[in-house]
């Protein structure tokens, strides 16, 4: 009959504090007082996103003056490219295709807001016949085998 013992309490397992119970400091102050081994440890930057520290200080960013900007396609370019566009009878829209590039570029070039791109500067070059870099911008291109 030890399943009608009413006087017998069977505890199966103790619970722990929570979490948040632990962290506490009422708990930590209660377990320091019983004796008790109790570690603590303060996270640096806990919680928050600062994986990537920054190099430069803010101050140091304020007293920068300096602007910094990319360089665009000169006007010289996007002259030479409209006039060599409309001397083959190409609109933007037919250039942009010849070339595999949308139309906004060629606008973009034309008006001189594009970032130089070299590989497109080439297959504008090749399209139009007309050369777009170095010192002689607008003469004609050379026809012939490339050297290896």
């Amino acid at each position: 009959m030890a399943e009608n013992d009413w006087d017998m309490v069977t505890v199966l397992r103790k619970k722990g504090p929570t979490a948040s119970q632990a962290k506490s400091k009422r708990v930590i102050l209660a377990a320091q007082r019983r004796g008790e081994d109790v570690e603590t440890s303060k996270k640096w930057a806990a919680g928050q996103n600062k994986q990537h520290s920054i190099t430069k200080n803010t101050a140091k960013l304020d007293r920068e003056t300096e602007e910094l900007h990319h360089d665009r396609v000169t006007l010289e370019v996007g002259k030479v490219i409209q006039q060599g566009r409309q001397s083959k009878g190409l609109t933007r829209k037919d250039l942009a295709t010849k070339i595999n590039e949308k139309p906004q570029v060629i606008a973009d070039y034309e008006s001189g807001w594009a970032i130089p791109n070299n590989q497109v500067l080439g297959k504008i070059e090749r399209a139009i016949g007309l050369k777009l870099r170095g010192k002689d911008i607008g003469k004609p291109t050379e026809k012939g085998p490339r050297a290896k």
